[in-house]
């Protein structure tokens, strides 16, 4: 399902690192992030999907932490209405960037 979904925002297939990444970032930013803390309700489980792909793109081309942080404060103060909290940010950012060194292996070209 998360595959195909990128599949069609992004116009290819995923290798199964990029699918896995995928999946990571959702979990980050539903288990970490949650800036408006509704990861207690299931019900609510879609809530920062939206986010997922660019997250994901930034990720994948190697953006550096400080963008990814500036993406989800912009995020949660533009779009939330919450106060910054880039420290925060930061922090996810970091897991995400974790997350993609570990589980993404670019080929060589």
């Amino acid at each position: 399902m998360i595959g195909s979904f990128l599949e069609q925002k992004m116009g290819q297939k995923l290798t199964s690192e990029q699918a896995k990444l995928y999946k990571r970032i959702d979990e980050i930013l539903w288990e970490d992030w949650d800036p408006i803390g509704v990861n207690d309700y299931e019900n609510v489980r879609d809530e920062y999907q939206s986010y997922v792909p660019k997250a994901f793109r930034l990720a994948i081309e190697d953006y550096e932490v400080f963008e990814l942080a500036n993406y989800l404060n912009r995020i949660a103060t533009e779009s939330m209405g919450l106060q910054s909290n880039l420290e925060h940010c930061t922090e996810i950012a970091e897991l995400i960037k974790l997350a993609r060194n570990e589980i993404y292996k670019p080929s060589a070209l």
